[in-house]
């Protein structure tokens, strides 16, 4: 999967893992005095929807432009709609904060974040993103290691993975990783991005955080039945440590999303493994 997020930004995707992100930071922050948390693919934080990658996607028109004109938006969307407003300074601008920006902004005295990048160009655009957050930091780090070596420094370890599937090898070091974070953190929670193109890849994912963990709950949204593999199909939010509130919030998105923005066969289910 060839995958670059200013391509994608502001998404049906997206939609559904930032109000899911939320809704769990929110939850978590409830839980604990102290949240560390790492995320291993940050990407540039923050995203112009105007842009030429944008532009030529056009996925943001059938994402994001369609909820913040809805008059049904259902109120887990709440912080996601009230932070897009925020970015745009208040107007209806063409601005859209990426999980990066969206956790920073949350921060409570005692959390802090680290932001991996890879991508220099990238990497650039999340530390200037980032600069106005003291307890948050961008890191030009591989970020399965970082989550492996660091996870629960300085408070809970709260773990986003949201690589973009261009290496065959990624789905395998998801597992590994959550593996080792939670050896080193066995309170961790994680939330775990990936595309649904087909059930098969989808289904080996699942049986294999399987064998890391028992507890997983699973967010699952198609916006088209997968009878093309070579289309992204769907997403999931695969979860770990997430607090009850997690599962009402999650399939109050998934189901507005398959319904308003999915086509015929589009379905939302939220499920513990």
């Amino acid at each position: 999967m060839n995958y670059r997020h200013a391509f994608h930004a502001g998404n049906f995707a997206d939609l559904h893992k930032h109000a899911i992100l939320l809704a769990m930071l929110s939850a978590l922050q409830d839980e604990s005095r102290a949240l560390s948390v790492i995320d291993t693919h940050a990407g540039a934080g923050a995203y112009d929807l105007s842009g030429e990658m944008a532009r030529r996607s056009g996925e943001a028109q059938a994402g994001i432009f369609r909820l913040k004109a809805a008059s049904d938006a259902p109120a887990v969307f709440g912080p996601l709609l009230a932070a897009a407003l925020k970015i745009n300074s208040g107007q209806a601008g063409d601005l859209y904060p990426g999980s990066p920006l969206l956790i920073a902004r949350a921060l409570r005295q005692g959390d802090r974040y680290a932001g991996c990048e890879l991508r220099p160009d990238d990497g650039l655009l999340l530390a200037k993103t980032l600069a106005p957050y003291a307890n948050a930091q961008a890191l030009e780090a591989d970020g399965f290691a970082t989550a492996a070596a660091q996870a629960g420094r300085g408070g809970r370890a709260f773990v986003l993975i949201d690589p973009p599937f261009e290496r065959p090898d990624d789905y395998s070091r998801i597992a590994e990783t959550t593996r080792a974070a939670l050896k080193r953190a066995p309170d961790a929670a994680l939330a775990i991005w990936l595309p649904i193109k087909d059930l098969e890849t989808f289904d080996a994912f699942i049986r294999a955080m399987e064998t890391v963990t028992k507890d997983l709950l699973v967010a699952e949204l198609r916006l088209r039945p997968l009878i093309d593999p070579m289309k992204m199909n769907g997403s999931a939010m695969v979860m770990i440590g997430a607090p009850a509130s997690v599962e009402a919030a999650a399939a109050e998105a998934g189901d507005w999303i398959a319904a308003r923005l999915g086509e015929a066969g589009g379905r939302s289910r939220v499920w513990r493994a």
